[in-house]
């Protein structure tokens, strides 16, 4: 069965919606962007690094890590560490298109029948990413204020769920929407069938 590396309820959900069977063993591990590093790269390596790090604690098993980021102005926005942080995140969106990566990494043992005890063989490992595009309409002062009071934006990468009360300021996106939720399903799905997993 696959194990997902992260607590997030957000990818729960979408995983148990696609009828993806799961456990769940969040990993804990820096999240802060290398010096340098473009978007894209940095969601993937923190995707990999969730998922290496809890597959060294199950070193049998299939381990799903994921990571999303928002980017605009090709500044990375994680999630908020306080109010303030999100309120500056929101202002930043606020009547703008930006972007959401999100990426994955898939670590399985190998399936090669070497004749090897279990966890001797190189583990197989697959990362990958998807973006899209979201366009959100001008947010007052004061709504940002009530948004962020409300608690919402705070666990969140960019300050806001689009499934959540942000959606009323979301009139378009370009691409995935569960990306934007958390999880590239139709993505994730593709890389599991392709290893036999699902």
């Amino acid at each position: 069965m696959l194990v997902l590396a992260s607590a997030s309820p957000r990818r729960q959900e979408l995983l148990r919606n696609a009828g993806i069977p799961f456990t769940v063993q969040p990993a804990d591990i820096d999240e802060a962007p290398l010096a340098g590093e473009s978007p894209r790269l940095c969601a993937e390596r923190l995707a990999r690094e969730k998922a290496i790090a809890v597959f060294q604690r199950q070193p049998t098993q299939v381990v799903l890590g994921a990571d999303t980021i928002v980017v605009v102005d090709d500044a990375i926005l994680g999630k908020p560490r306080d109010h303030d942080d999100a309120a500056r995140m929101l202002r930043l969106l606020s009547g703008r298109t930006h972007e959401v990566i999100t990426g994955v990494c898939l670590i399985h043992p190998s399936r090669d029948d070497l004749g090897l005890t279990a966890g001797t063989q190189k583990p197989q490992l697959e990362s990958a990413s998807d973006s899209t595009l979201v366009t959100m309409n001008e947010i007052s002062d004061h709504e940002i204020r009530e948004y962020v009071a409300g608690g919402e934006p705070m666990d969140k990468a960019g300050a806001y769920a689009i499934q959540g009360i942000a959606s009323r300021w979301i009139p378009r996106i370009e691409g995935d929407y569960s990306n934007v939720v958390g999880l590239p399903v139709a993505l994730v799905y593709a890389i599991l069938k392709e290893r036999g997993i699902v």
